[in-house]
């Protein structure tokens, strides 16, 4: 653990806690107001949070070597997630324009 210094861990993992409850308000949001199509934007949060969870691990792991593949996924996880949090926001977008006709 060695590998980051303890305000970089505490950013890291605060990341992860924040990112983590971001996904439940916006599922609750989706819930409350009746409007479940922001259910689109939880799941398209999820990648994104298993990317930081991929460099959490890393970092844990003092970046070891036999764990490389975990940047290898982590940056799949990043490229994934940013598609999946652009069509999220274009279904929500879609969605809220035909609920006002």
């Amino acid at each position: 653990m060695n590998a980051l210094s303890i305000p970089t861990w505490m950013v890291h993992v605060s990341s992860v806690i924040e990112w983590t409850m971001a996904i439940w308000f916006v599922w609750t949001f989706a819930e409350v107001s009746d409007k479940f199509y922001w259910r689109s934007l939880s799941w398209g949060m999820l990648p994104a949070l298993i990317s930081a969870m991929c460099a959490c691990t890393w970092h844990f792991f003092d970046n070891a070597q036999s764990l490389t593949w975990l940047v290898t996924v982590q940056a799949a996880m990043t490229v994934i997630g940013n598609c999946t949090l652009c069509l999220a926001a274009w279904w929500i977008f879609r969605s809220s324009r035909q609920n006002v006709s």
